[in-house]
């Protein structure tokens, strides 16, 4: 039973730093290296900006359902250190 939890655990933490990490690049792409403005209404340079940028919003949804399911998987954890530090009863 504990090398399932473990596993699932293990699966959640590296899907959720896959996902950040395709988080940060999307972003900073299009923050740092894309064209904004007109210069970015045209060409190759707008077609990428439309694509990472529906990359960057789909990751953004996968990444918050999985940290929904991280915290899930590690509720207990959390419950029990709410009432060793008497925020919960």
């Amino acid at each position: 039973m504990a090398n399932k939890r473990a596993l699932k655990l293990w699966i959640v933490n590296v899907v959720s730093f896959i996902l950040f990490i395709l988080l940060s690049v999307t972003g900073l792409i299009n923050w740092v290296i894309l064209p904004k403005g007109y210069g970015a209404t045209r060409g190759f340079l707008a077609g990428l900006r439309h694509i990472l940028i529906e990359i960057h919003e789909w990751t953004a949804l996968f990444f918050m359902v999985i940290i929904i399911i991280h915290i899930i998987l590690h509720w207990a954890y959390i419950k029990n250190n709410l009432k060793k530090y008497g925020i919960s009863e």
